[in-house]
């Protein structure tokens, strides 16, 4: 007996003419992606934030495993709780933890301790990575391939955030035990990121660096 079931695939095509210009289009989008530091208050809905991260849960992932948790958060009480956590980790950080080649390497940016937008932004995603799961039994599962499943649904909502006209940060204060804590979030899940979404402030300006050309990242064989 075949124990794999299948349905029909349900795939949205594109008519060939009109192919190229929705990729340039989108990759027109992308460009104008930046990372931001400076955030208004400015309320984003939750709704805004709930279709992004269904979007993430799009993502493929190792046996279809999903081996990711999305602790989206709003209220300020938890936020301050998060940017004295992340403080603490950070000053740690750039008091000497990070050794001289790393700190150099982050000069250029002008990054520090201090991390007003963990409480100024409207929105935080702490991103956990669930290392193990559970069956139906209550039986502990290995799960497959974890980081590179929760990196690439990170991508997908990082994507659909800035295609809803938000901004975000990817802020990773290490370690993060703390945000397990705060979270409220089980021994098996891991966090990975606090992801920062809101509006930039009308004033944010954001270092003046570039990405690499097509053809310092791929290669065609």
């Amino acid at each position: 007996m075949n124990p794999h079931v299948t349905m029909p695939l349900v795939f949205e095509g594109v008519p060939e003419a009109q192919m190229q210009p929705r990729a340039e289009a989108f990759l027109a989008r992308m460009r104008g992606r930046r990372t931001v530091r400076d955030y208004s208050d400015r309320p984003v809905p939750r709704a805004l934030i709930e279709a992004a991260v269904r979007v993430a849960g799009t993502a493929p992932s190792g046996a279809n495993q999903q081996p990711w948790s999305f602790v989206c958060i709003s209220d300020p009480e938890r936020k301050k709780l998060i940017r004295e956590g992340a403080e603490e980790e950070e000053r740690a950080f750039y008091a000497g933890r990070a050794g001289e080649e790393w700190l150099g390497a982050l000069a250029h940016l002008g990054t520090d301790a201090n991390k007003p937008f963990l409480e100024t932004a409207p929105w935080l995603i702490a991103i956990f990575a669930q290392r193990w799961g559970y069956d139906a039994q209550g039986n502990k599962v290995k799960h497959y391939y974890v980081p590179e499943s929760v990196g690439i649904a990170t991508g997908f909502l990082i994507a659909a955030l800035h295609d809803a006209g938000l901004a975000t940060l990817t802020h990773t204060p290490a370690p993060m035990n703390f945000l397990n804590q705060i979270c409220g979030r089980p021994d098996n899940e891991k966090a990975l990121i606090l992801l920062v979404v809101g509006y930039p402030k009308e004033d944010c300006r954001v270092p003046a660096i570039g990405k690499k050309p097509l053809e310092e990242i791929a290669t065609f064989l």
